[in-house]
């Protein structure tokens, strides 16, 4: 199975935004990693956070010396129905695991072993699709280490007792937050590692005012009116019918306003579809609701356009492993009102970098809030730029990724 291709990033172009001294802590980390192999495994090569960061954790990790690469495994229509269900039931939904689905799980993790090579010094498997792979590869040289992207905080226990005899195998374990450390995973080596953004990439990099209103224009968004923007797939957890319902709110106090939601459509996520045409039906013909997907030819940069221009950026979740995206807008000086769950609260730091919400109700207000206290928004803005580039950066990802392997190869030789 080829590696995902993957372009070269240099450790030493983030010198200008995290300073030399941290750039030298991190290849000192490295130093007794040089020449060990590395192998991400996850189920899309595109869409979503965990590639977005694969994109660039792999070429840094290569940068440094390591045998980094990245698998993306094969799966059915069926397998990845049923992983969108675990991913559904872990997160709490309730709906039921069937000994079909979990033949279906097995059988397409079990194929992928066989024509997996990960006989590598570190195996990063990341969330529940290749999860089972470990109980189909015996022959283990190295340590496995499973990388959890998803909210567990509140799951529905017959898919967490499905999916825990398979994460017990692994050597280490990782969260965003304590909190998503189900019993019994607590007595595993668990290390604490939020996500992270690449201040670089063509999503976060700094634009020009004209290509930001050029942009805005080929797709018909009004710069001179206040635009209220989501970034999130169309997925029940993200709720874009609960920001279309604030959106809503707000227009009957400034009825100029106008809402962007915009998705990529990744591979591993069948619901993605059935979600958009839910929200579709929920916008109905409101002209200043504009619903943006890569399949519009919305890419990274007019993402990156679209989160410049906004007032006031949601992250409506009802749950959310992290949330890259509040992440991204408070990098862009925008600040966030985000759903009071998962990871979202690392970022949002209430009334300082945005606000945290429980309800339809408080994100109207406090939408309401930001649009008619720019100055104040301004502020928050900056507040969370400056979070973001101590905490969320991808070479702290980097780095806590360094220290996990240090431990584990000291454990391998202990």
């Amino acid at each position: 199975m080829d590696s995902v291709a993957v372009e070269k990033v240099p450790l030493d172009k983030y010198s200008s935004i995290i300073g030399e001294k941290k750039i030298e802590e991190i290849k000192m980390l490295a130093e007794d990693l040089i020449g060990k192999g590395v192998c991400h495994v996850n189920s899309t090569s595109f869409g979503g956070g965990v590639a977005e960061i694969l994109h660039r954790l792999v070429p840094l990790m290569c940068d440094l010396g390591l045998k980094a690469e990245w698998k993306v495994i094969k799966g059915s229509d069926e397998f990845f129905d049923v992983t969108k269900t675990i991913h559904n039931g872990l997160q709490g939904m309730n709906v039921s695991l069937t000994e079909q689905m979990k033949k279906a799980y097995l059988k397409y993790n079990k194929m992928n072993a066989c024509e997996l090579d990960l006989n590598h010094e570190f195996v990063v498997v990341h969330d529940n699709q290749p999860a089972a792979i470990i109980s189909h590869y015996p022959s283990r040289v190295g340590k496995w280490i499973w990388r959890c992207h998803i909210d567990l905080s509140q799951p529905n226990h017959e898919f967490m007792n499905f999916i825990t005899p398979f994460l017990l195998q692994y050597d280490s374990l990782i969260f965003t937050i304590e909190r998503f450390v189900q019993e019994p995973l607590k007595a595993k080596k668990v290390a604490l590692i939020p996500p992270s953004i690449d201040p670089l990439s063509a999503k976060n990099k700094t634009l020009s005012q004209n290509l930001i209103l050029l942009v805005l224009d080929k797709y018909d968004v009004d710069a001179e009116k206040p635009i209220m923007t989501q970034v999130a797939r169309f997925d029940p957890w993200k709720d874009p019918l609960g920001v279309i319902d604030v959106y809503r709110l707000v227009k009957e106090k400034m009825p100029s306003v106008q809402l962007l939601l915009i998705a990529s459509m990744a591979k591993d996520d069948p619901e993605g579809w059935t979600y958009y045409e839910k929200t579709a039906r929920h916008a109905t013909e409101d002209y200043n609701i504009h619903l943006l997907t890569d399949l519009k030819g919305v890419g990274d940069i007019e993402v990156n356009a679209f989160q410049r221009a906004s007032d006031v950026v949601l992250q409506k979740s009802i749950r959310e492993g992290f949330g890259l995206s509040v992440a991204e807008a408070l990098w862009k000086e925008v600040p966030v009102i985000g759903g009071n769950v998962g990871g979202i609260p690392l970022q949002i730091l209430h009334g300082k970098t945005g606000f945290l919400v429980n309800s339809i109700e408080e994100a109207t207000e406090k939408t309401i809030y930001l649009l008619k206290h720019p100055a104040e928004a301004k502020k928050m803005g900056r507040q969370g730029r400056e979070h973001i580039l101590k905490n969320f950066l991808i070479t702290r990802h980097l780095k806590d990724y360094l220290k996990l392997f240090g431990s584990l190869s000291r454990d391998l030789l202990g």
